[in-house]
């Protein structure tokens, strides 16, 4: 069991954490150039409504990861697990 445990939190240090924080930033880079197309073509009505839409889908995406993100810590507490840190070789 401690094998699999080590594998898991492995997984979750080398592939899921930097995933999550993979999808945020790009997330935000579609937040930022839905603020960006508004902001540029103030007089073009169809390339504001994109800009709409991209903040929109960024501000949701953040929301999403941010929340599961939150969920699965408030999970952990609940549970009295330990939260995931890295291993340190001894």
């Amino acid at each position: 069991m401690e094998v699999l445990n080590r594998f898991l939190v492995k997984v979750v240090v080398q592939i899921v954490n930097p995933l999550i924080l993979l999808l945020a930033a790009s997330a935000f880079v579609v937040f930022l150039w839905g603020v960006f197309e508004f902001v540029a073509h103030a007089g073009d009505e169809t390339k504001r409504t994109e800009g709409k839409k991209a903040i929109l889908w960024g501000l949701v995406g953040l929301v999403v990861i941010f929340g599961a993100y939150g969920i699965i810590n408030i999970a952990l507490g609940t549970f009295s697990l330990p939260p995931i840190q890295r291993i340190t070789s001894p």
